[in-house]
């Protein structure tokens, strides 16, 4: 047989302890009240202490049968010795467990053991205290403040709990947009010119054989570079799993130039200018500045019906700008998800988007992504 951890052991001996103390606390404290008409001595006293505190311990466990422990135990308390003092000790100890028990149960629960409990206790002083209607007021008072001070408690407690699983549900819904975004704006592209350079092939396979040959070896730089891509962002969402692979570096501004050449292959020509002094930028921002400048040159290339759009990326002082704008028929807005993927990056970093047709013709896409003072 398999010994039992020290650790349950030693738990389950405790609560034995506790138990045994609880069941042993009426017959302490009623030989206590039972001696002290004739003086009451320490040792009795100090093991009514210990017991009190023994089963007042035991009442954060298992708080509804050690409520009940509590009323039979001081009522029988002040059957013994019907004094004053005796009645506050039940009333301050008994609407401590009424006011635990409305911290950490459901309504349902709490009420009729409060009520219970100041039946208990009203019951009590009529019976072996001379009452007043002062008196009388003053428990009806403790035992509401003592279930309402719980109640609180408990309402606090529940709030803050849903505020934390609010938080949570939102990060969810964060994360998941991210990997939409990343997503799209990955894909599309690369399925873009895909689709762009099949269609070349498949018209000059017969007539020019190196075209088509050009077209086909796009089509694959693309897909490999769109499937290691995809593996890294696999990778990453499980990344905690054993032995997944270490993660690639995720594209920035720096990879803009292998982007043109695959949007040049396309068919559609980016002029690329750098404006300011160049200068490392946050990964976030880095990442989003070109997710932006992909998602809008892959619009151009499935839309815009040009052989040519212009990327400009300015460093600015504390911003970093981009704008990408063509001279074809105006693109699309409303429809599908690039802009909308877009707006949400901008928006996440604190900056502005502006995106729609030109008044001249074409289309123009400006972001504006403001920078750490850090890096400013």
């Amino acid at each position: 047989m398999t010994a039992l951890p020290l650790s349950r052991v030693r738990r389950v001996a405790w609560t034995a302890v506790l138990w045994f103390a609880a069941v042993l606390y009426p017959v302490v404290l009623f030989a206590t009240m039972a001696s002290g008409e004739s003086g009451f001595a320490g040792e009795e006293v100090l093991a009514s202490a210990l017991l009190t505190v023994l089963t007042l311990v035991l009442l954060l466990r298992n708080p509804l049968p050690v409520q009940v422990i509590l009323l039979f135990a001081w009522t029988a308390a002040l059957v013994q010795m019907q004094t004053g003092a005796i009645a506050g000790l039940q009333i301050l100890i008994t609407d401590l467990g009424a006011g635990y028990i409305a911290a950490t149960r459901p309504r349902r629960v709490s009420v009729p053991v409060a009520v219970v409990t100041l039946a208990v206790q009203v019951l009590s002083v009529l019976a072996f205290v001379s009452a007043s209607d002062i008196l009388l007021m003053t428990v009806v008072l403790a035992v509401a403040v003592a279930w309402m001070v719980g109640n609180s408690v408990r309402g606090r407690r529940a709030h803050a709990a849903a505020l934390r699983q609010q938080a949570t549900a939102q990060a969810v819904a964060e994360e998941r947009l991210r990997i939409a975004r990343e997503l799209h704006d990955m894909v599309a592209h690369s399925i873009g010119i895909i689709a762009i350079q099949a269609g070349v092939g498949g018209r000059v396979i017969d007539t020019q054989p190196g075209e088509a040959r050009n077209a086909l070896n796009a089509i694959e730089v693309t897909s490999r570079e769109t499937l290691a891509g995809l593996r890294r962002m696999l990778t990453a969402l499980r990344r905690d799993d054993a032995g997944a692979a270490p993660l690639g570096p995720a594209p920035g501004l720096g990879d803009l130039d292998r982007l043109a050449e695959a949007t040049k292959d396309a068919g559609v020509r980016v002029d690329l200018c750098v404006k300011g002094e160049r200068r490392p930028l946050p990964p976030d921002v880095d990442l989003s500045a070109y997710r932006i400048v992909q998602e809008a040159v892959t619009n151009v290339v499935r839309h815009a019906g040009t052989d040519a759009c212009r990327v400009t990326i300015g460093h600015g002082d504390g911003e970093l700008s981009i704008e990408v704008d063509d001279d074809g028929r105006g693109g699309v807005l409303g429809v599908g998800y690039g802009i909308v993927g877009m707006r949400e990056r901008v928006g996440l970093l604190g900056g502005d988007l502006t995106a729609g047709p030109c008044p001249g013709g074409g289309f123009r896409v400006a972001a504006r992504l403001p920078l750490p003072a850090a890096v400013r």
